[in-house]
């Protein structure tokens, strides 16, 4: 018999990874707050989220939400509307005035950030909570960074993320806008500082020569034209025809302001095909369903007065656009350049140690430091991914990259559990159930205005949302197990608690594992004494 079990092995329980936690680049523990918010606990979860991401209303706006293409009951049924409830999360914060309790604990360090974007925000909160003095320099009168100025308020109210960057400030948090930097090291020893995290991110258009002739449309970089939207100093551009040229999220930005401010027609140049447009595909079914037109495979050629000639492009064998010698004209009154945005990091050239990869960007080493002892830095600033969520997780990570470094220790890198794919659930065991998804206002109300487009889930349907959770990789009390066992060899140990399992009992016979629907189960070879 022993040899029999020894060569079945024997159950245990086990915490695996799920997938929506592996995939967000802030860290954030979404089954957690998911399994909060399905109590009701929604101040509980609230508080969960803010471990991780102290802006959730507004990155449950902006996100694109990778978790819930990695989610497992995508090969169910739907993905949950993680994103909508994070929101949910964040709004309810807001109108109820939630605050986070400040550290009373105080390190007597003192850090300079410069930059209050996303990732000098979050790094900002991290560091405040940990203890340490924090100064943030911003060059501009606002915080936000691209989050104000890149993406237009009909996706991201102001109101929202300034209630958000306020209630980082009021941590204690000391902000100084209108502060441009200009030397670093200056500063750093003008103002004590025993650590400075580098955040200006990416907010400078790339340019590109396009042939003009005769009295050619008004060509304007994105950046600047968002920018302007942005504190209403764009003229309305009525009857006109507007080009964008670029394939990213600031072109989509960029074009779907331009219906908003009067254009007759808004279109997008890109050279690739749709699948390899870098915007997210949520942000380009918006602006497709607004009516924006996609000129796909093309690039511009020449403008010459209001015709716009481009080149018609066709992939080749190993799926990259090579041209065709087809061209075709298109009308535009303004032509506006989304073709990318480069980093303006001119200031640190002169400190020793600091080294640039040919577009500007920042090498940093696994703790985000520089070649400067001492001078961090994070978010669109270094060769990464570009993303609100990203840089959020820059600034957190730097967070505790800046404590290690204060407190002369080194963070060595945490081991992950096992990621909890779809063939370790038995969704026998859960009910299929439609995905709620978040309403918009109608086409009719968006085109003369910059209201907010996506409305929020109701409480009804975050309730729903929450309970299609599988808990994947955890136990959540189920009672299968205990059920399953033909020998009684699993305890219930009282709510919250879970199991044990009573291995002078157990016959190694595996059903509970198989019976197990969130795969919180396996078997481990040998024998359980």
């Amino acid at each position: 018999m022993l040899k029999n079990k020894e060569k079945k092995g024997y159950p245990v329980y086990v915490n695996r990874l799920p997938p929506c936690n592996n995939t967000c680049p802030v860290g954030q523990n979404i089954q957690n707050w998911l399994s909060l918010t399905n109590k009701k606990l929604y101040r509980e979860a609230w508080k969960t989220i803010m471990l991780d991401n102290p802006i959730p209303a507004t990155i449950g706006r902006v996100c694109y939400h990778p978790c819930e293409s990695a989610c497992n009951r995508y090969s169910f049924d739907t993905p949950i509307n993680i994103n909508g409830v994070e929101r949910f999360l964040g709004d309810m914060a807001l109108n109820e005035h939630w605050q986070i309790e400040k550290n009373p604990k105080k390190s007597r360090k003192k850090v300079m950030i410069v930059g209050a974007g996303p990732a000098g925000l979050a790094a900002a909160y991290h560091l405040c909570l940990l203890g340490h003095e924090v100064t943030i320099y911003e060059k501009r009168s606002f915080g936000g960074g691209m989050m104000h100025i890149g993406i237009p308020s009909y996706r991201l109210p102001r109101s929202i993320l300034d209630a958000e960057i306020k209630r980082i400030e009021d941590l204690g948090i000391s902000i100084e806008y209108n502060h441009y930097v200009e030397d670093i090291m200056e500063e750093r020893i003008k103002g004590n500082f025993d650590a400075v995290f580098v955040a200006v991110g990416a907010q400078v258009g790339r340019e590109v020569e396009i042939p003009t002739t005769g009295n050619s449309c008004n060509i304007v970089d994105a950046v600047k034209f968002l920018e302007e939207v942005e504190f209403g100093n764009t003229p309305k551009i009525a009857g006109h025809n507007v080009v964008v040229y670029g394939g990213g999220n600031t072109a989509i930005d960029a074009a779907r302001a331009a219906i908003r401010l009067g254009a007759e027609t808004s279109e997008i140049v890109y050279r690739r095909n749709r699948e390899k447009m870098p915007a997210y595909e949520f942000e380009i079914a918006e602006a497709v369903h607004e009516g924006i037109n996609l000129r796909l495979l093309r690039t511009i050629k020449k403008i010459d007065n209001c015709d716009v000639t481009l080149d018609i492009m066709e992939l080749n064998a190993e799926g990259w656009p090579a041209a065709t010698g087809n061209i075709e004209i298109i009308q535009a009154d303004t032509v506006i350049l989304a073709i990318g945005l480069n980093t303006d990091t001119n200031f640190l050239q002169k400190i020793d140690g600091i080294k640039f990869k040919s577009d500007g960007c920042v090498i940093v080493d696994e703790h985000l430091m520089t070649g400067a002892v001492g001078i961090f830095a994070g978010g669109d600033m270094i060769p990464y991914e570009r993303s609100v969520n990203v840089a959020l997780g820059h600034g957190k990570k730097a967070a505790r990259c800046i404590d290690a470094y204060l407190n002369g220790k080194v963070i060595s890198k945490r081991e992950k559990h096992e990621l909890t794919v779809h063939d370790k659930l038995h969704t026998s065991y859960y009910e299929k159930s439609d995905r709620k998804e978040r309403s918009q206002i109608d086409l009719s109300e968006r085109k003369e205005n910059f209201d907010e487009v996506v409305l929020g889930l109701a409480t009804d349907e975050v309730s729903h949302e929450a309970k299609r959770c599988f808990s994947c990789g955890n136990c959540f009390e189920c009672d299968t197990c205990f059920k399953s066992c033909p020998v009684k060899a699993i305890n219930k140990l009282g709510i919250g608690k879970g199991y044990n399992i009573d291995y002078q009992k157990c016959i190694s016979c595996g059903l509970c594992v198989r019976k197990c629907p969130c795969g919180a189960m396996k078997m481990v070879k040998g024998i359980k004494s």
